[in-house]
């Protein structure tokens, strides 16, 4: 009988072990629910929950639900919330602009050997959460930026003038300098303004996101877009530090390889989804998609690498920033 309630003891605190293992994790996202990103996100949920036997479940906050990106990461770094998707918010280390640096690859194929596995930024951006008391766990390729307009554009393609149109920002300095040197009226709002921001007539468009974006944020304030491959935008995977080490080394493991699958179907798709979020601005909204020429394209580049990059070394340190531009160059 006492061996019986032996075992019986060893069994309900084994049981309070496995218990004590699992997690429920809190993912943030920018996007509404629907939205490609949160379809995505919750497949890697239910993935994640199916291979560590229920002990990891993700639960997936859609729409900035848990707070502007920029708080939502100051919240991660200090474990209040315990994941996220989303753009780099620069607030605390402004080093972060480098991600976002405008015009800084020019194609997909460049685009993921620098921000890919073993690209310069990738494991730069790596280093700079890791700073934060964060983990990447993965990166997010999403599109090359455009602008999206609720009035006709003026010289699209023309950087050399100016335009009159005022255009919402991020509040990054690459972006606001970005927007001059293209010819706007550059207004820093958060992400969760920008749409009542149009609505008003505060002001006349978007600047920092891409066709999918402003088709699932903005879609009734988009009259023209213009894809002027502004910056190339990656999201990444966060995780919290605390949260992370609340994992056994299995789920970690488990985790770490899902993260990585993840961001390696994200770069054999991103391309095309990129080229349908277009279409379907024109095709079902009616938007003007303008077309820009090589030329065009390539005198904005050459505007803002002139004008704003220097500015922005100058900001995240000459030396640091030029040694990553000089790897940049090589991959």
């Amino acid at each position: 009988m006492r061996k019986l309630l032996g075992m019986t003891a060893v069994a309900a605190i084994l049981g309070m072990a496995s218990y004590a293992q699992a997690a429920d994790l809190k993912m943030s996202h920018v996007r509404p629910q629907g939205a490609t990103i949160d379809v995505e996100l919750r497949a890697f949920a239910d993935e994640i929950k199916s291979a560590t036997g229920g002990d990891v479940n993700i639960e997936i906050f859609p729409a900035s639900a848990l707070g502007d990106y920029t708080t939502v990461q100051e919240r991660v770094s200090v474990g209040m919330v315990d994941m996220a998707t989303q753009p780099v918010a620069t607030g605390v280390d402004r080093r972060m602009q480098i991600s976002s640096l405008p015009y800084l690859v020019t194609n997909w194929e460049q685009a993921q050997k620098v921000y890919g596995r073993g690209g310069i930024l990738h494991n730069t951006m790596q280093e700079l959460y890791a700073e934060q008391d964060i983990t990447m766990l993965a990166a997010y390729p999403v599109y090359f930026g455009g602008i999206s307009l609720n009035v006709d554009p003026i010289n699209p393609g023309d950087p050399s003038k100016s335009n009159g149109i005022k255009v919402r920002v991020p509040g990054i300095k690459a972006f606001q300098l970005e927007g001059e040197a293209l010819g706007y009226i550059p207004s820093p709002l958060p992400f969760s303004e920008a749409f009542s921001a149009i609505q008003i007539g505060v002001v006349d468009g978007v600047m920092g996101s891409g066709a999918e974006g402003y088709y699932a944020s903005f879609r009734d304030v988009t009259k023209s877009y213009i894809p002027a491959n502004t910056h190339f935008e990656v999201w990444y995977m966060l995780i919290s530090n605390e949260s992370l080490n609340q994992l056994d080394a299995d789920d970690v493991a488990v985790l770490e390889k899902a993260a990585e699958a993840f961001e390696t179907k994200r770069w054999e798709v991103a391309k095309q989804d990129q080229a349908k979020w277009e279409k379907r601005l024109a095709d079902e909204l009616g938007t003007n998609v303008v077309k820009l020429t090589d030329d065009q394209l390539a005198a904005m580049s050459a505007k803002v690498q002139k004008e704003v990059w220097p500015e922005i070394l100058n900001d995240l340190g000459q030396e640091w920033g030029q040694a990553i531009l000089d790897k940049v160059s090589q991959q």
